[in-house]
């Protein structure tokens, strides 16, 4: 496997700290040694390398950003940087940390109660449980105001009813962070969180296959048939679909970073086919300035990204970040991903 040098061209690692470039490297070596490996054969079955679970606990990485109950505790800045190099090996590995972490790990450390905490933080900090993120459905996807899922007050219960579409984890899941509408009267949207446990009478999760990306990635259906959980297992700090949206807040964060990753990967199998394939009078294609045109377009967008994560780690590290300022380095990476066509 070929050691991978990263794509640098304004210098933006000389503007991180000695432990985010350990960080870094550390998972760089890693996705090389590790993940890589076993990614042709995951995509050509469509399955999750579910023997890497395990590592990824160890590395911190299922928690990389969040403080106390066994969670990681690094900079969001590193956080990002490991997410970048995870997304570099494949986008489904880096998607399956991202919901443990931000849709999973977070609401339950955000709006969870003392007791939810407690249970739940530091074994799926440690890998030893794994979670999902219950809010797109199968007629709203973008429209999570829409879902028809509902969660009813019966006693000392809840009683859900519905079904979630394109979840990352889902069947791979102990727990599931599912968001419902509820009866309660507690505010006018009347959306609140959930956490349902594998195994509850009346949940079900099934897999999603004949995928055409994301193939090693889990992607379930879930549903909901008269599913009674105990009351406590209400997240008693949500209060409405805005608390659903700042878990995607967490999530686009790391996206940001992934994206740029999966650009650096595309940029260098790019480059490196370009000195190899020969044509036209023996000579490789990148001799020829159309595909030099790509391969500089594809560098200097790549650089923008950097550059953008950059600050928007260090404007979260600072508490300063705003939620639409997530979504720049998102749209700047999209540009960088064309490829030469030889």
């Amino acid at each position: 496997m070929r050691e991978f040098k990263g794509v640098d061209f304004y210098a933006a690692d000389g503007l991180f700290s000695e432990e985010e470039l350990m960080v870094r490297d550390t998972v760089r070596s890693f996705v090389t040694d590790r993940l890589l490996p076993l990614l042709p054969d995951c995509w050509e079955r469509g399955v999750f390398p579910k023997q890497l679970i395990p590592a990824f606990g160890d590395l911190g990485l299922m928690s990389a950003n969040l403080q106390g109950y066994g969670c990681a505790g690094m900079s969001n800045t590193a956080y990002g940087l490991a997410l970048q190099e995870l997304e570099r090996g494949d986008s489904g590995v880096r998607s399956f940390c991202s919901v443990q972490g931000a849709l999973v790990m977070y609401p339950i450390h955000t709006f969870g109660s003392e007791e939810q905490k407690k249970k739940y933080l530091p074994k799926l900090a440690k890998a030893e449980l794994i979670g999902c993120f219950g809010l797109t459905e199968p007629d709203f996807g973008s429209n999570p105001g829409g879902m028809r899922t509902t969660a009813k007050k019966v006693g000392n219960d809840w009683v859900l009813n519905g079904s979630k579409q394109w979840i990352t984890n889902g069947t791979l899941a102990d727990v599931a962070v599912v968001w419902a509408k509820t009866n309660d009267g507690h505010d006018d949207i009347g959306i609140r969180g959930f956490v349902v446990e594998k195994g509850t009478p009346g949940f079900t999760a099934s897999d999603q296959h004949g995928k055409f990306s994301l193939r090693a990635s889990t992607t379930s259906e879930l549903g909901f048939q008269d599913c009674r959980i105990p009351a406590e297992n209400l997240l008693p700090e949500t209060t409405g679909l805005k608390n659903a949206l700042m878990c995607l807040n967490q999530a686009r964060y790391g996206i940001s970073w992934g994206g740029v990753g999966s650009a650096m990967e595309t940029f260098n199998t790019a480059l490196q086919y370009s000195k190899e394939r020969i044509q036209w009078n023996g000579q490789p294609i990148a001799c020829h300035q159309l595909v030099q045109e790509k391969l500089a377009w594809m560098a200097t967008e790549i650089s923008k990204g950097q550059l953008l994560n950059l600050q928007l780690g260090r404007l979260k590290d600072n508490g300063r970040l705003k939620h639409w300022q997530i979504g720049l380095p998102c749209t700047v990476v999209l540009h960088a991903l064309p490829v030469p066509n030889p």
